[in-house]
């Protein structure tokens, strides 16, 4: 099955990157409460031993963040974050000059000051904008690819009984109104992100999973991030250390259904999950040619 979107490719630092084969997004979170890995890399050799490991099983970007974004997340200050992002990504750029980092903050002030002191390669912006109302201009100005992601409420409340009449429908819709702005705006490079977790309850997620494709009618790149989130969890009956199984089933079926980032913990599962679902596309598509039985003589 052919991916559904249209636009292939990502312009990032003046260079087109084919999205016919998906990109591998690895996460990298220098907070003290992330739910999975939070503390975790906090000294400079955590952090470098951290980048230098992904790059080394095949990451394509690596997503930055300094601000929990977990289910209840209290949120710190936006002084508390740029100084926490200065300082991971003064480790990453220097030991890690050409790596692409994608930024991930839904404030712009932030953005505009990581990006003057240490270039940044791509916005990862949980609200698509609403949280921050300067971001979409931020965007367009600093000229770099933007992945907008639908969230209901915000990281306190998101999980607080969220409701939808239809959620592929309504996030569908919702997404055909911000990126019509985006685009009066002048933001070229669009990825949207449905946002699993993100003011959805186990149902809402798995009908998204299922009905993925029904986003590929905006004719954009689809992010898709399920890494060890409480969707598996609580299927599996397990703690997100136990998830990675069931982070590599939905991630094959999101593949499958079009998706042209996976954002992860577990670099090397996501590649092998990618090589694996991209041989299936290919022989799928090849023209089988039935077998004709004794009987239809």
């Amino acid at each position: 099955m052919d991916p559904f979107f249209r636009k292939r490719s990502l312009n990032i630092r003046g260079k087109l990157y084919d999205l016919s084969e998906p990109l591998v997004m690895g996460i990298l979170n220098y907070t003290p409460d992330s739910f999975y890995d939070g503390g975790k890399y906090v000294l400079p050799s955590e952090v470098t031993g951290r980048v230098d490991r992904m790059i080394r099983e095949g990451v394509d970007i690596i997503d930055v963040g300094a601000v929990s974004s977990r289910p209840g997340a209290m949120g710190i200050s936006e002084s508390e974050e740029t100084d926490r992002l200065l300082a991971v990504m003064g480790i990453i750029r220097k030991k890690f000059p050409d790596v692409l980092v994608s930024l991930d903050t839904f404030r712009a002030g932030v953005a505009r000051r990581i990006n003057a002191e240490y270039r940044i390669d791509m916005i990862n912006d949980i609200s698509s904008g609403n949280l921050d109302h300067k971001m979409l201009e931020t965007v367009s100005d600093l000229h770099v690819p933007y992945i907008a992601m639908h969230m209901q409420g915000n990281p306190r409340t998101m999980q607080e009984e969220p409701r939808y009449d239809n959620v592929v429908n309504e996030i569908l819709k919702y997404f055909a109104c911000r990126v019509s702005l985006m685009r009066k705006l002048g933001i070229g490079d669009i990825v949207i992100d449905p946002g699993f977790g993100f003011g959805k309850n186990t149902d809402h997620n798995y009908q998204l999973a299922g009905h993925l494709e029904v986003l590929g009618m905006l004719e954009l790149p689809i992010l898709v991030g399920f890494s060890r989130k409480s969707m598996i969890c609580k299927v599996l009956k397990v703690n997100p250390a136990d998830a990675l199984t069931g982070t590599v089933v939905l991630n094959a079926i999101a593949l499958i259904k079009g998706a042209a980032i996976i954002r992860v913990h577990d670099v090397r599962e996501a590649r092998e999950t990618l090589k694996i679902s991209a041989m299936l596309k290919k022989v799928a598509g090849e023209e089988v040619i039935p077998v004709r039985s004794h009987m239809d003589n």
